[in-house]
């Protein structure tokens, strides 16, 4: 029994050796969650000091220093699997083979040395995180046995401490108390264990070693723009790559020493610099048809055409054919006499009261405004009716309209062109007089006529 015991610790040590100087490699661990560890240990179970405590007292029992007696311990190994399942939570099983004459239990004779297999999930608690490389633990779980065919029940608890090396294998020193529940079949007993586990869903790497540095060539670049000296057209001047190490402030592609402009933005043609604009409209000279006058876009460049030459041009001229003034939108002046005749009929224009029924001594003035209309084909009538301010607006409107139609349709019916004539009512909105008074009220009831020739 000592021979197995001394071997025993021996291998412990041996492996406990080898993993150390693998921690001394890497102190790095994996996770903070234990992974899957399968494991074996090597056990010893005190059944001798339970025994004695039960027949006196805890004290005594320590005073006769049996549970020190390793020769009366019987011996073991164990298969195991761990399993995190929290941070500082882990699941284990363990499938126990201890060597002990269970015949001296059971029928309280003794036999022969017997061989034990026993069954034990517990959990088992840390107050660390698994990344420590030695982190203390207490374990309680339930177990079964067969005994050389009978069966047996008991509760372990217990504690423990773990050194983790590298997340990869650990170490298990470990003390329990079986409280036995079939104590005719197994008695209580102090069980210890030390073990090893290994990690087999954590693959081994090694990390390979860096190369060794290259050797470092010394190149030389003045202006510091990355550009090496020997390859750099502007050595002691900053620039760009693509312009073989010189500078282009304006960003145009053209180098600095071969832009006449260096601060604007040009093209290669006119040595850096922009198309030029002489006329100062906004249109380069490429692209204007009048470079020496300031012109539009939409006449490239050009001013606005004036076909007439009257000096209206021709977007404001209403005659763009006909020579004409300005006060008169580009058309020829329309005489005084003519307008004065147009204004002398209208102001003679009258209808019956209340009504758009035009009245016969209109007709005489009418009718020279007919003759005025049809000598002069691009003369336009504008014809506006107008009422006073007795009555509503909307009876008003609807009148004024009404007597300015009047007058458009006899001019119609005596030959005028429809082309020639407008007609609009104005209602009460443009009084020329007070309507306050019946005087001022007869002016305001007034049709007006106005020519244009545009």
């Amino acid at each position: 029994m000592k021979q197995k015991l001394a071997f025993t610790l021996a291998l412990a040590i041996l492996v406990t050796g080898a993993f150390a100087q693998k921690m001394k490699k890497s102190d790095r661990f994996t996770s903070a969650k234990k992974g899957s560890l399968f494991g074996i240990h090597f056990n010893l179970a005190d059944f001798k000091t339970p025994v004695s405590i039960k027949a006196t007292t805890l004290n005594d029992a320590l005073k006769k220093k049996d549970w020190k007696d390793v020769s009366t311990m019987s011996g073991g190994f164990s298969f195991s699997y761990w399993k995190g399942l929290t941070k500082t939570i882990d699941f284990s099983t363990r499938m126990n083979i201890m060597f002990n004459d269970y015949s001296a239990i059971y029928r309280g004779e003794t036999g022969k040395t017997e061989a034990g297999i026993e069954i034990e999930p517990s959990l088992n608690f840390r107050p660390f995180n698994d990344n420590h490389l030695f982190s203390p633990f207490i374990s309680a779980g339930v177990g079964g046995g067969v005994y050389t065919g009978n069966l047996g029940l008991y509760l372990p608890v217990g504690v423990g401490i773990q050194c983790n090396l590298n997340s990869t294998t650990y170490l298990f020193l470990q003390s329990q108390y079986k409280v036995a529940l079939t104590d005719k079949v197994l008695g209580d007993n102090i069980f210890h264990s030390f073990g090893i586990a290994e990690n087999f869903a954590e693959p081994k790497t090694i990390t390979p070693p860096p190369p060794p540095p290259l050797p470092v060539v010394e190149k030389k670049d003045r202006d510091n723009d990355g550009i090496e000296d020997d390859k750099d057209a502007c050595p002691d001047v900053a620039g760009k790559a693509a312009l073989n190490g010189c500078p282009d402030k304006d960003n145009d592609g053209i180098t600095d020493n071969d832009d006449k402009c260096p601060d604007v933005a040009g093209i290669a043609k006119y040595n850096g610099c922009p198309v030029p604009d002489a006329d100062k409209d906004g249109i380069n000279d490429e692209s204007d048809k009048c470079p020496n006058v300031p012109g539009l876009a939409r006449y490239n460049g050009c001013p606005i055409p004036d076909g007439d030459g009257d000096g209206v041009n021709d977007e404001e001229d209403k005659c763009p054919t006909e020579f004409g003034v300005a006060s008169n939108a580009g058309c020829p002046e329309i005489k005084q006499d003519v307008v004065d005749k147009v204004n002398v009929a209208a102001k003679n224009v009258f209808f019956a009261t209340g009504s758009n029924k035009l009245l016969p001594k209109s007709t005489a003035s009418l009718n020279n405004v007919v003759k005025l209309l049809k000598e002069n084909p691009s003369y336009i009538a504008d014809i506006e009716g107008h009422t006073d301010n007795v009555g509503t607006e909307e009876k008003n409107d609807a009148l004024s309209q009404a007597r300015a139609d009047v007058v458009a349709d006899y001019l119609k019916s005596k030959g005028v062109s429809e082309s020639q004539i407008t007609a609009k009512g104005m209602g009460m909105n443009t009084p020329i007089a007070d309507n306050s008074t019946p005087t001022g009220r007869a002016k305001n009831r007034r049709v007006e006529m106005k020519i244009r020739n545009y």
